[in-house]
C-alpha cells in the first residue's frame, strides 16, 4: 500500500482582481470625488483598498481591509489643524529673525533671508514627511486581517522620522553609495515593529548584501557620467570621443530608469526573502524586473490608445453639437463662449478621472498581481500557533499622509 504524498507546507499568493471591475469602480469613485470637491476621496480610497485586499489570497484565504472613509476624513482634518498650527508658529519664528517666505524681496539681503526661510521651512517639514510614512503603514496594518487575525504595528513614528533623516543625509553625502544602508535599516526598523496577531516580524540579512540589487542602477549611472566625461574630452580633442560620449550618455539615460525599477523590484525581493514571522514562518519572493517593466509599458500604451480614441470620439461629438447650436462661434464680446468653456473643463476633468482609473486598472493592478503571485509563504503550519491581538485604534488614520499628499498608494 503506497503512502499518500505529503501535503505541501507552503502557500503561494493568488490575485483574483479583474481590470474591468477595478476600472469602473475607480472611475465611479473618481467622479464622486470630483462632484464633492475632493471630499469623497477618503471613501474612494477605502473602497479600492477593500477590493484589492479581498482579491489577494494566501492559502485560499482572502485578506480583509477594515478601514473606513470617515476615520480617514477625520484623521485628515486633525492633521490639517496640527500642520496649520505648526507652520504658523514656524512662520512667526521666521519673522522674529527677520525671515519670511511670503513677501517679495526688495533687496539682495531680503532675497537671501527669504531663501534661508524657505530652506528652514522645508527642513522643518521633512520630519513630518517621514512621520507620515510610518503612520500610514501602521494604519494600513492596523486595518488588515487575514484568517480573522489582525495585523498591527508599534507606536514608533518619531523614531523612524529622525532615523530616516539621518540615513537620507548619509545617502546624499555619499552620492547614493549608502542607499542600501538606508533602505535596509529603515525597513528593518519598521518590520521589527510589525505584528501578525501576537507574532512579530523580523528582518534578517545585511545591507551590504543588497549591493547586488544595485547592479543595473550603477551601470546606468556609470554610462551617464562616463558619457558626459568622454563627451567633454571629445569636445577638446577629437570627434570620435565626442560621438562615443554622446552614445554612452544616451544609453545611460535609458538604462538608469531601468536600473531604478530593477533596484525597487529586487530590493523588495531581497528584503522579503530575509523576513521571518514568529521566528518560524519564512517567505520567498521572486518578482521579475522585466515583467514589471513590460506591464508598465503595455499598460501605458493601452491606456494612451484608449484615451486618444475616447477623447477623439467625445471631442468630435461635442464639437459637432456646438457647431450645430451656434455656441462654437465667437461673437467678439465673448457672450457665446461660456458653454464651450464649461464643456472643455468638464471634458478635462472626465479625462483626468478616466486616466487615473485606467492607470490603476491597466498598470498598477497587473504589477500588484505579479508581486502577489510570486510570493510564497513557507512553514504554513506554524501559523496555527499565532493568536489574536487587541484592536489598534489606528492612530491618525493616515491623516498626515493625506495632508502632505503622501497617501496615494494602495
Amino acid at each position: 500500500m503506497t503512502e499518500a504524498p505529503p501535503v505541501p507546507d507552503n502557500a503561494i499568493g493568488e490575485y483574483t482582481g479583474d481590470g474591468k471591475t477595478l476600472f469602473w469602480l475607480a472611475l465611479r469613485t473618481s467622479l464622486l470625488t470630483l462632484l464633492t470637491l475632493g471630499i469623497y476621496r477618503f471613501w474612494a480610497k477605502t473602497r479600492i483598498r477593500r477590493y484589492t485586499w479581498s482579491a489577494t489570497r494566501l492559502d485560499g484565504t482572502r485578506f480583509e481591509y477594515t478601514g473606513t472613509g470617515l476615520e480617514k476624513f477625520l484623521g485628515f482634518l486633525m492633521a490639517v489643524v496640527i500642520l496649520a498650527v505648526y507652520l504658523g508658529v514656524l512662520q512667526l519664528l521666521l519673522v522674529w529673525f527677520g525671515m519670511t517666505i511670503f513677501a517679495a524681496p526688495e533687496t539682495p539681503e531680503q532675497a537671501v533671508l527669504q531663501g534661508m526661510g524657505l530652506s528652514v521651512s522645508a527642513l522643518a517639514v521633512t520630519p513630518l514627511v517621514f512621520f507620515a510614512q510610518y503612520r500610514a503603514r501602521r494604519y494600513r496594518l492596523a486595518r488588515t486581517r487575514w484568517r480573522g487575525i489582525r495585523c498591527g504595528m508599534d507606536k514608533a513614528a518619531w523614531g523612524y522620522a529622525f532615523r530616516a533623516m539621518g540615513y537620507w543625509a548619509l545617502t546624499l553625502v555619499s552620492l547614493g553609495a549608502l542607499l542600501p544602508l538606508m533602505t535596509f535599516r529603515l525597513e528593518k526598523y519598521m518590520t521589527e515593529r510589525s505584528w501578525f496577531g501576537d507574532a512579530r516580524f523580523e528582518q534578517h540579512g545585511s545591507w551590504t548584501g543588497m549591493y547586488r540589487q544595485m547592479t543595473h542602477l550603477l551601470i546606468g549611472l556609470a554610462l551617464v557620467l562616463g558619457g558626459l566625461l568622454t563627451g567633454s574630452i571629445g569636445m577638446a580633442t577629437d570627434q570620435p570621443a565626442l560621438i562615443i560620449g554622446y552614445a554612452g550618455f544616451a544609453v545611460g539615460l535609458v538604462w538608469f530608469p531601468i536600473g531604478v525599477i530593477s533596484w525597487r523590484v529586487q530590493s523588495f525581493a531581497y528584503l522579503t526573502r530575509h523576513k521571518t514571522l514568529g521566528g518560524r514562518v519564512t517567505f520567498d519572493a521572486q518578482p521579475e524586473t522585466k515583467t514589471v517593466i513590460l506591464a508598465w509599458v503595455v499598460g501605458s500604451i493601452v491606456l494612451a490608445v484608449a484615451l486618444s480614441v475616447a477623447t477623439g470620439i467625445i471631442g468630435g461629438t461635442v464639437a459637432t453639437l456646438l457647431a450645430g447650436s451656434g455656441f462654437a462661434v465667437e461673437t467678439g464680446n465673448g457672450e457665446h463662449l461660456f458653454l464651450p468653456i464649461v464643456l472643455a473643463a468638464l471634458g478635462y476633468l472626465l479625462t483626468l478621472a478616466a486616466t487615473q482609473a485606467g492607470a490603476l486598472a491597466a498598470i498598477v493592478q497587473p504589477i500588484l498581481k505579479h508581486y502577489v503571485t510570486t510570493l510564497t509563504l513557507l512553514n504554513l503550519s506554524a501559523l496555527d500557533e499565532i493568536h489574536q491581538r487587541a484592536a489598534d485604534p489606528g492612530a491618525d488614520a493616515e491623516g498626515f499622509a493625506d495632508a502632505l499628499d503622501l497617501g496615494g498608494a494602495l
